[in-house]
């Protein structure tokens, strides 16, 4: 299930770099992270749903790609959003 659009121009609007910025990696990973928090909570009830798994485990691979770009290509940004984000522990 998508965001729902006030969710979504939220994080939008938190994570962007400049005015029109709509797809930067930071918003991506944003955007991402919200989606897998929500399917995370799916699954604590519907344990047998397997079809919306296989979507979660697309995002986090996903996620996972943007990261490592960030990382490889700026590392202050990279640090900025997993500090923003609480990804690592």
């Amino acid at each position: 299930m998508p965001l729902p659009p006030e969710q979504k121009s939220e994080i939008v609007a938190k994570y962007r770099k400049h005015e029109s910025d709509t797809g930067s990696s930071e918003v991506q990973i944003a955007l991402l992270t919200e989606r897998i928090t929500h399917l995370t909570d799916h699954f604590k009830t519907h344990a047998k749903d397997h079809h919306s798994r296989r979507g979660l485990l697309k995002m986090v691979s996903t996620r996972r790609s943007l990261l490592a770009y960030l990382k490889r290509t700026e590392l202050g940004r990279y640090k900025a959003i997993v500090a923003a984000l609480s990804l690592r522990k």
